[in-house]
């Protein structure tokens, strides 16, 4: 090969690279980089065996089921998945159905607000947001409704994430990140004037600890709106292929146990709340919420080449590879949940604190 073909060859090489990684990289405008790809809080020569300590929690599944565990088992996995979810998915960690005619982004946003507008927030309240992730909800809720939303996260790192995009987002002045387990958040009683959570209580190990925590805070009359994922009343336990997807889903998305539909309005009665509203919102007429997913195959492909490469110069810690194939055979879970319809990211329940034991009693 002469000097010229072979100066060709890199050159196309190197454009390659730049292409994947700095061109294709980034999820949304702004968003996180290839090379930029870290473990959060774990130092880099730590990601490989923080990985094999979360794969650790499935071969001792009675560990899950220890509340006290759990926190750790939640942080380790954020720690791990929160910039590769950033850089291929964006900054909201959530579903939404789609919407023909409008972008993931627009059908994201328009989900987002939804659950504001559920809740009544108007300018001034404060509202809180459980389980916020690095904020993409709550600066699209602070910016539909300019309510002020406090944000709670387990995982520092996405705290950090959040404040940082806060500011570059304008939103810093409407939007607080505090970091902490929302089985016991650090905020006085009936000190908000709403509350939401997207995809967030999930994690819970007991659904009841997390709502009657969500219920202290509220103030009296306060509404609560979840989105919750669940198994639906088309699941079925004596069914392999079920139980597979939904423990696939369980293991790649570090959940103590999905929850039965039938189980969360009765859930929230029990710590005192008020079930104004329960629906489905995967249910037809909705469009597929995992049309995504499937569409993403090549860039799934695409991402992985980036990340090998990445950590096979050291510029991704190594491990990294290891947690993009898990999240793309989740992705897989996922996707054949939604198809067989046994799987929901998205049963929202609409709640109410009393005003007074009167009302409490209308429950």
């Amino acid at each position: 090969m002469d000097s010229l073909s072979l100066f060709c060859t890199g050159a196309l090489l190197a454009g390659g690279l730049y292409w994947f990684v700095c061109v294709l990289g980034p999820a949304e405008q702004k968003g996180k980089r290839a090379t930029d790809l870290s473990g959060g809080s774990i130092s880099a020569e730590k990601v490989q065996d923080n990985y094999k300590q979360y794969w650790s929690f499935f071969r001792r599944p009675k560990e899950i089921e220890k509340a006290e565990k759990v926190p750790d088992f939640v942080d380790t996995f954020y720690n791990l998945v929160t910039d590769i979810y950033e850089w291929g998915w964006g900054q909201s960690f959530h579903f939404s159905p789609s919407i023909p005619g409008k972008s993931h982004r627009d059908a994201t946003r328009l989900h987002e607000e939804m659950a504001v507008d559920l809740i009544q927030a108007k300018p001034g309240d404060r509202v809180l947001d459980v389980g916020c992730g690095v904020g993409g909800p709550m600066r699209a809720i602070a910016a539909h409704s300019r309510a002020n939303v406090v944000g709670i996260t387990i995982n520092e790192y996405q705290v950090n994430r959040a404040r940082l995009h806060n500011k570059k987002a304008g939103l810093d002045s409407l939007c607080e990140v505090v970091c902490g387990n929302f089985l016991s958040m650090p905020f006085p009683d009936n000190s908000f004037d709403g509350a939401y959570s997207i995809e967030a209580t999930c994690h819970a190990p007991k659904l009841e600890e997390v709502y009657a925590e969500i219920f202290r805070v509220l103030k009296p009359g306060a509404l609560y709106v979840s989105y919750e994922w669940v198994t639906t009343d088309k699941y079925r336990a004596d069914d392999p292929e079920h139980v597979e997807v939904i423990q696939g889903i369980e293991r790649g998305d570090a959940l103590p146990g999905l929850r039965s539909y039938s189980d969360i309005a009765e859930t929230a009665r029990k710590v005192g709340f008020v079930v104004v509203k329960e629906r489905d919102l995967a249910k037809p007429p909705a469009q597929p919420w995992w049309s995504r997913l499937k569409m993403g195959r090549i860039a799934y492909w695409r991402n992985h080449i980036v990340v090998t490469v990445l950590a096979a110069l050291g510029i991704a810690p190594k491990g990294t590879v290891d947690v993009h194939e898990m999240l793309f055979k989740t992705a897989d879970y996922l996707t054949r949940g939604g198809d067989s319809g046994i799987f929901s990211p998205m049963h929202m329940i609409l709640c109410r604190k009393p005003l007074d034991t009167d009302d409490h009693a209308q429950t």
